[in-house]
């Protein structure tokens, strides 16, 4: 699936920037109609290491009401969560309703971080997906309106980055000797990400797949995706006349 995603799009700066207010505003009022209507949100991130995720969440966010989501960036389980089962500990991170929770990494580590480091059995890892896809119906049928997003990027580019934050006193805490380790392990990570996308993309909870290796390019997809599905589920115009107007009067 992943030798298919074409990572040739880019962007040009002045489209990203047009595009980018256009959608952020969007996604403010439609973030006040999650409130209003008191439904569920989240949004699911993961990628490859210095995919862009952390630079697509703050634009994501950049114009929310900060008391509107929360944002929860997920590390290897400790103390409680390494006694419990695997998805004990996202189950009270869920969003309340009205709320938007987004995940930075994910229940999704069973089958890609675990399963190739070895730390969890195959029959583990194995029977994840089926209670993944069970756990996510769940929050469907409740009501919860669920974005899953993987941001792919070649080996190539993950290198270029790597590189550049490794020469950046400001970012290069950023990369770890974790991050080189499993750039070594690509080849089995992708095989291990290829078979969840396959094994976890439902009707009632798609993968949206990045194209990546423009970050520009990248992000606005992400707001586009998520303004466009919260405009369908919310039966909301964001940029209705109300907005509009609102619009011209500032300018």
């Amino acid at each position: 699936m992943l030798n298919s995603v074409d990572l040739s799009l880019t962007m040009d700066q002045e489209t990203y920037e047009k595009s980018l207010i256009q959608y952020q505003v969007a996604l403010n009022q439609l973030a006040y109609q999650v409130y209003v209507q008191q439904r569920p949100v989240i949004i699911v991130f993961e990628g490859w290491d210095a995919a862009g995720k952390g630079g697509a969440i703050r634009r994501l966010t950049e114009k929310l009401d900060p008391r509107g989501f929360v944002v929860y960036s997920i590390a290897a389980p400790k103390g409680d969560e390494a006694t419990h089962h695997y998805l004990w500990r996202f189950w009270s991170k869920l969003p309340e309703t009205g709320q938007i929770a987004i995940f930075d990494r994910s229940w999704y580590g069973r089958v890609m971080v675990e399963r190739v480091e070895g730390f969890c059995s195959e029959a583990e890892w194995k029977r994840a997906y089926r209670e993944i896809n069970y756990f996510e119906r769940q929050l469907v049928d409740f009501g919860t309106i669920l974005f899953k997003f993987w941001l792919h990027i070649d080996k190539d580019e993950q290198l270029r980055r790597f590189e550049s934050r490794a020469s950046d006193k400001r970012r290069n805490w950023k990369l770890t000797d974790e991050d080189w380790r499993n750039r070594e392990k690509w080849d089995i990570y992708q095989e291990a990400v290829n078979e969840m996308l396959l094994k976890t993309s439902t009707i009632s909870a798609p993968w949206t797949v990045i194209e990546g290796n423009s970050k520009m390019y990248a992000r606005v997809k992400i707001l586009r995706t998520v303004v466009e599905k919260l405009t369908q589920e919310l039966n909301v115009d964001p940029l209705g006349d109300d907005v509009k107007r609102k619009k011209s009067k500032k300018k």
